[in-house]
């Protein structure tokens, strides 16, 4: 039998999650992606709510085709986008609050790092009965990175559906695991992929809609929420035009298609489409600055409240010249930035699978690791201030305090922290200037 050798770390890790919790985690016969480690600050535990999950499908018709442009001719095609659904539910007296996903490793454009079917449990039930006692609920709309799945921020889906939220995370058409394909792309269409999935659950959750969503959606109260090339695109379907010089680019990938125009600062389609229902924007590592997908003027159009989250040794996004400087330049927006010292990209995915710990896939392993940091803890906090911010903005909960703190965590414990677990973040804030 073929042995793996697992490093110590992991090990050590995978055996202090395996025992017993203390607190309200004790309640679990076993630990799983999301659930609050001891020093988990305050807001990462989980709401009141049992939540339900359901798979959903969509088609955009009449799309740009942009990956079979040619000599500047766009043709059209449908776009095919899947969805999974986390909502307040009713789960029946003896069933489990258990869900298995479904999962793949690997690139599917890629004979090197072929796909591996993997699955892990959550906690929500299939199709359980919507729970409509308490009305509509605010929407929150989650979206990848490139490449990337519906799936992979399950530990922040269900935590935000069991305090209240129908949230929606898309599996972005030529952009995931299974499918990936060509980045022009996702450059083209994730902020519209976002509007289109906004505008189907807001039908669907109008009173008579026929949907398990009728009468549970306040659409007119969302939230989107991004990682990388989702981060990109949730700033610009929230206000922030793409820059000229991305048309170019677009361009020169694409024989000459002009598509990605009707997304930038000064395009009068662009304008049209400013959607009032966004409420808040969680950016986790937006990708895209450091190589001009914005300018000072395009940034001036963000003017929703904004949630940045990045690791300042981010090698993809870049951090200094990359998403601190769309932080600094959004000056029409109230917005923090959450720093995590020493970790790079990975601030918001799922921990890495069990199946990605043995040596030859350790491209599959770091596509979820942070080198610094247990990923484990990063969920917890990312619980945690997405809870006061959404919470704030969407809920009007009293949540202040827990975004009210000094900048740097090692100077003085953050409120709602466990002592001596606040460390090695930090937290900046800006307010609007006045036009």
């Amino acid at each position: 039998m073929k042995r793996y050798k697992v490093h110590s770390a992991v090990l050590c890790c995978l055996l202090v999650l395996a025992s017993n919790l203390s607190g309200a985690q004790a309640q679990h016969e076993f630990f799983l992606f999301g659930d609050a480690l001891p020093n988990a600050p305050e807001l990462s535990w989980r709401g009141e709510y049992s939540v339900g999950v359901r798979t959903m499908e969509f088609v955009n018709k009449n799309q740009v085709d942009v990956l079979n442009s040619k000599d500047g001719v766009d043709p059209y095609y449908d776009r095919t986008l899947k969805v999974e659904v986390w909502y307040p539910a009713f789960v029946p007296t003896g069933e489990k609050e258990i869900v298995t996903y479904s999962q793949v490793m690997g690139l599917s454009n890629n004979p090197k790092r072929p796909l591996i079917p993997f699955t892990f449990n959550g906690r929500a039930l299939r199709d359980a009965t919507p729970n409509l006692t308490a009305g509509a609920f605010p929407l929150v709309i989650v979206s990848h990175g490139y490449p990337g799945s519906r799936l992979i921020f399950t530990y922040l889906t269900e935590n935000l559906a069991s305090k209240g939220y129908v949230v929606v995370s898309i599996d972005h058409a030529e952009s995931t695991f299974r499918d990936l394909a060509g980045f022009p792309s996702t450059l083209l269409n994730r902020s519209l992929d976002q509007l289109f999935i906004l505008d189907q659950i807001a039908a669907l959750g109008k009173t008579g809609s026929n949907s398990f969503l009728s009468g549970l959606v306040d659409s007119n109260n969302t939230a989107l929420v991004g990682y990388s090339m989702g981060g990109y695109g949730v700033l610009n379907a929230a206000g922030a035009g793409y820059s000229a010089q991305l048309t170019t680019q677009f361009g020169s990938m694409t024989g000459g298609s002009k598509a990605i125009e009707i997304r930038t600062t000064n395009h009068q389609a662009y304008k049209a489409s400013y959607d009032k229902r966004i409420k808040a924007v969680v950016a986790f590592a937006p990708w895209g600055m450091e190589r001009g997908v914005w300018d000072a003027e395009g940034l001036k159009g963000l003017k929703v409240p904004t949630f940045f989250i990045a690791g300042n040794q981010d090698d993809i996004s870049g951090y200094d010249k990359g998403i601190k400087a769309i932080y600094t330049g959004a000056i029409y927006a109230d917005r923090y930035l959450l720093t995590y010292d020493n970790a790079r990209h990975n601030t918001a995915p799922n921990p890495p699978p069990a199946e990605s710990l043995k040596p030859s896939l350790i491209d599959e392993y770091n596509f979820y690791a942070e080198p610094a940091w247990s990923e484990y803890h990063i969920n917890n906090i990312n619980q945690h201030f997405v809870t006061a911010f959404l919470g704030i903005l969407l809920k009007k909960k009293d949540y202040q305090k827990y975004l009210d703190l000094n900048e740097n965590s090692n100077e003085k414990n953050w409120t709602g922290f466990k002592p001596r677990s606040s460390v090695g973040l930090e937290l900046l804030h800006a307010l609007p200037v006045k036009n």
